[in-house]
């Protein structure tokens, strides 16, 4: 297929960014931080943020778990991590790295001691003296989420959630939040009786990637598509969020989880929200949430009975040979969703997610087909209609986006072939331009601004809308779970699901394409 390349009318280098403010001085938290999250991700994107000036003038980074370590033993560690995984290096690149090594503090605790958090307090007050920083602190919860409660309410006894006119306290909470409807409205009860809603921030890192808030740029920046977003053009959506590896480690987490659990209830909905929400008045926290709630509220909920009708669930071949796993365990780790929003703009549009491990490339995309023309004029074959346009959002990898549409094919007669426009980030902004989700999102909870973070009725909308279908796959009437060998992307019934639509599924971003194959059943 012919591709055409866009090209924007400026260098990144050429733009005059002045929108960069740094926050003010405090002092970083994070619990867990013997644990990968920390030592791959967190730490990482704060080092990044460092070297390109946008971490405060003056700030400490105190690591907190119950691994025994002391103060350089946890540097050293953080260096090694950032060097293997971090996005800017600690090398002559980036000279920062001694600066960066003297504000990293440990503290050992056991996570229900009081004593613990007393010696948290006067850690951090004899710090913030010594380096004449402030009394503002950002705690990130990057434990088990069995932890949670019990840290939270240690934070609360010791005095560390209160906020005075002068400074700040916030709270980062890690996916995943809850484990179902009632577990997470008790876990936002816990939260609340320590911390102000103001104050939490829940983490969906899929909300801090660069191509996810180039959706709301993409539609609300451009006069467009906005008027082609609805009902009377879109045929359909399709969102995708693939894995190519399997279980891995996670068996302890996973096989109570399941794909539900661990992709649809968050990154699956949180990319629907974006990508159906009316535009907001403002891009504030405030703005944004209301219309992102106001989706979760149109979607049409899917009943335990309706499972086999709105959805499709599969397990890979091999899972239950995996290590950790239990026995004729009937967790799946891949689903199919049909969805529909009941509101005036999607009215009867389907919306079909879709995720699963094991399939043949790691891919996100968001792919928006539109309707097929009302009159055909060119003359085809019988039987045979013009192939839609198709718009992909690529949120990784190959990000950017693709939109594809008819042209004629030089010479004689009136036939068409079809041809995508491509734009790619890394051809037009430069290799490793891209920074991680968690510098952004980290940046934002420094800042205040919590508009890609999850509100306490956004996370339990979701949870209303899984639920059902949870219980409908746990149900004596559940369908039968379907199998799907490695390397595919799924069962055939995932190809049956929608092509009894008349629709198939599409691969706009994915440039290793496997085609799909009925490996089953």
């Amino acid at each position: 297929m012919n591709e055409t390349i866009f090209s924007s009318t400026s260098r990144p280098e050429d733009v005059k960014d002045t929108l960069r403010k740094v926050p003010e001085p405090c002092a970083v938290v994070i619990f867990g931080a013997s644990g990968d999250l920390t030592r791959r991700k967190l730490m990482s994107a704060l080092f990044s943020l460092t070297c390109e000036g946008l971490a405060p003038a003056e700030f400490t980074v105190i690591g907190v778990a119950r691994t025994k370590m002391d103060h350089d033993s946890f540097r050293e560690r953080i260096q090694e991590g950032i060097e293997a995984y971090g996005r800017i290096k600690p090398d002559d690149l980036c000279q920062k790295w001694p600066d960066f090594a003297e504000s990293l503090f440990y503290h050992q605790i056991d996570y229900d001691d009081p004593a613990g958090y007393e010696a948290l307090v006067e850690l951090l007050t004899g710090i913030n003296q010594e380096r004449k920083i402030s009394c503002n602190n950002l705690f990130y919860l990057a434990t088990p989420p069995s932890l949670y409660p019990i840290i939270i309410k240690q934070l609360g006894r010791a005095g560390l959630a209160k906020q005075t006119k002068d400074s700040w306290r916030r709270i980062i909470i890690e996916k995943p939040f809850g484990h179902n409807l009632a577990s997470a409205m008790e876990l936002n009860e816990q939260v609340h009786r320590v911390f102000d809603e103001s104050q939490v921030y829940r983490i969906d890192h899929y909300l801090g990637k660069e191509t996810v808030q180039n959706l709301l740029v993409f539609r609300f920046a451009n006069a467009i598509f906005e008027p082609l977003w609805n009902r009377n053009y879109i045929d359909h959506v399709q969102i995708t969020v693939a894995e190519e590896v399997g279980l891995g480690s996670r068996a302890g987490y996973y096989d109570t989880a399941g794909v539900m659990r661990d992709m649809v209830q968050n990154h699956l909905l949180q990319l629907l929200t974006l990508t159906a929400m009316e535009p907001p008045a403002e891009f504030n926290a405030i703005s944004l949430r209301d219309e992102k709630v106001k989706v979760l509220k149109a979607v049409r909920c899917i009943r335990p009975e309706e499972v086999g009708q709105y959805t499709v669930r599969a397990q890979y071949r091999t899972y239950r040979d995996e290590k950790g796993v239990a026995p004729g365990t009937e967790t799946p780790t891949f689903a199919v969703l049909k969805l529909f929003v009941d509101n005036w703009r999607w009215r009867n549009v389907p919306f079909y997610l879709r995720s699963g491990k094991a399939l043949p490339s790691k891919v996100t995309e968001i792919s928006i087909q539109f309707r097929h023309v009302p009159h055909l004029m060119f003359p085809l074959p019988p039987d045979e209609q013009l192939p839609p346009n198709v718009l992909g959002l690529c949120i990784q990898p190959n990000e950017g986006m693709n939109l594809r549409f008819e042209t004629k094919i030089p010479g004689a007669g009136m036939r068409t072939h079809p041809v995508d426009m491509t734009f790619l980030y890394e051809q037009d902004f430069g290799k490793g331009t891209l920074p991680d989700a968690y510098e952004r999102l980290i940046l934002d909870a420094l800042h205040g601004d919590a508009s890609l973070f999850t509100r306490s009725d956004e996370i339990e909308l979701a949870w209303s809308l899984v639920d059902p279908i949870l219980q409908g796959w746990e149900g004596r009437q559940a369908p039968a779970l379907a199998f799907y060998e490695s390397g595919t992307w799924g069962p055939g019934k995932a190809d049956e699901f929608i092509q009894a639509d008349g629709r198939e599924w599409l691969y706009g971003c994915s440039k290793s394409r496997i085609d799909a194959k009925d490996c089953s059943d």
